[in-house]
């Protein structure tokens, strides 16, 4: 066996997936793991509000490298992606591929509050603003103009389909977040989704973007679809399974979980013979082409945070 020539350590002894990562790197023969505060590493794992970006850089001869860069929180936190989209000049075109989203802090922390006529100027001047004024007067024109008045909560920190309300009542929304006690965004809600046949099922795209040190983004070639067990129902808002497609929700909650696809999950391949078959579309020409472009726009403002 070849000695090792790369080093790494792991800021994080919790994780499975740091762990399977770290065995996978020792099985190849060519990296060697140190203890987590060694500084002669090559690669540093580890949760990025945990990292210690500043010891990066500072070893004569090495290339360090980090699982995630510095602004990473940017893209990775609800409330924060939606203050990079809204306030960045980068991403004036977003209306065209980012449903209308406003940040919303619960009243007891006492944030300042952004009047609705000039919510973006606040929201750029203060770096903690509640857009409920905001979002209101946008919720109030809606509903005067016979638009779509269904809107989603969803905590900003918040996984596996927790601190999520999807309802046609602002008031409701709101109390739901001051009684949450922490940070939301409420966002403009698909009423009309593009749906699995067969079940009419909502589904979601997860896919796998890695940006390296010089910025250059990459796009892998496979991904999945999480789908759900349940029909969409425009009419039941409160049915989770109909409308979230997060895995711990279709378990616990649907008699039909795997039904349709095992685990609930599609993959590119077949997604792309059904895009065929359904709807005459190929995955590279329709869908693909909008994921790089919202890809590379969402990136490329967060590199002048980090």
């Amino acid at each position: 066996m070849n000695a090792a020539i790369y080093t790494f350590v792991s800021r994080d002894d919790i994780s499975s997936v740091y762990a399977e990562v770290a065995k996978i790197l020792l099985s190849t023969g060519h990296w060697k793991r140190l203890k987590r505060d060694n500084p002669r590493f090559n690669l540093m794992l580890g949760e990025r509000n945990r990292l210690p970006f500043g010891r990066l850089g500072h070893e004569p001869g090495l290339v360090q490298l980090v699982n995630y860069y510095r602004g990473a929180d940017k893209l990775c936190r609800k409330a924060s992606l939606v203050r990079l989209i809204k306030t960045s000049p980068e991403l004036s075109d977003s209306s065209s591929w980012f449903p209308e989203s406003y940040i919303i802090y619960p009243t007891n922390l006492n944030t300042p509050v952004a009047p609705a006529a000039n919510g973006i100027s606040h929201l750029k001047g203060n770096p903690k603003t509640d857009e409920r004024e905001v979002f209101l007067a946008s919720y109030h024109a809606k509903k005067e103009n016979g638009e779509g008045t269904v809107w989603i909560a969803k905590s900003s920190a918040g996984a596996k389909g927790a601190g999520i309300l999807i309802s046609h009542d602002a008031n409701q929304l709101l109390e739901y977040i001051d009684n949450q006690g922490q940070v939301h965004v409420i966002q403009k809600y698909l009423e009309r989704p593009l749906l699995l046949e067969p079940g009419h099922r909502k589904f979601d795209i997860r896919s796998w973007v890695l940006v390296d040190h010089q910025y250059n983004i990459y796009l892998y070639r496979e991904g999945v679809l999480r789908t759900s067990s349940e029909p969409y129902n425009s009419s039941d808002l409160q049915d989770m399974t109909s409308h979230l497609t997060n895995h711990c929700i279709q378990m616990e909650h649907s008699q039909n979980y795997g039904r349709y696809e095992e685990g609930n999950e599609m993959f590119f391949d077949e997604f792309r013979l059904y895009l065929l078959n359904i709807h005459n579309v190929s995955l590279e020409s329709s869908i693909l082409p909008q994921m790089k472009h919202i890809i590379k726009h969402a990136a490329k403002p967060s590199r002048s945070t980090s």
